[in-house]
């Protein structure tokens, strides 16, 4: 599972920075995360919604030890993300649509590699890539090189090596940007695979149709803060609007005020 708790991730601004804020700021830091607390459970699918700069990617960043929070604390199947940076990595798949590929490896090579990394012994590592591989329908271009795939088989590629350890819990990050409806229809299905499974999954979109699909939780940032955390069911329940897009707006728009 994961355990978010009033989490902030402040950031300095250089001179160039501080001016392109507008005349009215005069700060030096930016609050990106501003104390947001949520939990995702296993065997749950976990959404986290927001506008373009809402915080999204930096909490996610921050789950995936990438980023240190400045306060506050998150633990990824029990183990703090700062203190126990490595088991949370063995731990976790982190997957989104802008981590790039090595253009002159095979998939073959990429996704053995990550296995490698994450110390997977050979067999072990021959029976998951030949599960993941017919899964994902990756055989025919195994052994091409990334610089000449298309950009649903590299996204396929991005998807086997998030998941060879095989962790308790993955973190989707716009894991269907830019790839056409039979690639995204894929990547649904083995996201609600994995909830059966019983890991912890959170999944971050713009797509208003894949957060209704698959998420049992929800949970909406704007300018770093939580405006909703709860159920899916809940907020589709009270939802005023006439939609979750139109509710996503309203929301958005009253925190604005």
């Amino acid at each position: 599972m994961i355990e978010v708790k009033d989490v902030r991730k402040t950031f300095k601004l250089s001179r160039q920075q501080r001016r392109e804020m507008g005349e009215e700021f005069t700060g030096t830091t930016i609050d990106a995360v501003a104390g947001i607390s949520f939990s995702c459970q296993p065997g749950r699918i976990f959404s986290l919604l927001g506008p373009n700069g809402a915080g999204k990617t930096t909490t996610l960043r921050m789950i995936a030890t990438m980023l240190k929070p400045s306060s506050g604390s998150i633990s990824v199947a029990g183990h703090d993300v700062v203190s126990n940076g490595r088991d949370v990595r063995r731990n976790l798949g982190f997957l989104t649509g802008t981590t790039g590929l090595y253009d002159r490896l095979t998939p073959n090579e990429i996704v053995k590699y990550y296995a490698d990394l994450n110390g997977i012994d050979s067999a072990t590592f021959k029976k998951r890539r030949d599960e993941l591989f017919s899964r994902l329908g990756m055989e025919e271009f195994a052994s091409r090189r990334i610089s000449k795939l298309s950009t649903g088989m590299r996204q396929k590629v991005s998807i086997a090596r998030t998941i060879i350890h095989d962790p308790s819990v993955i973190v989707f990050d716009e894991p269907t940007a830019g790839l056409d409806v039979i690639a995204s229809k894929g990547i649904i299905s083995l996201i609600r695979e994995f909830r059966e499974a019983g890991k912890t999954i959170i999944f971050s979109t713009h797509i208003m149709s894949e957060v209704s699909l698959l998420s049992d939780d929800l949970a909406i940032i704007h300018k770093g803060r939580l405006l909703y955390n709860g159920t899916y069911e809940a907020f589709e329940k009270n939802m005023k609007g006439r939609s979750l897009a139109d509710e996503f707006i309203r929301l958005v728009e009253e925190a604005e005020k």
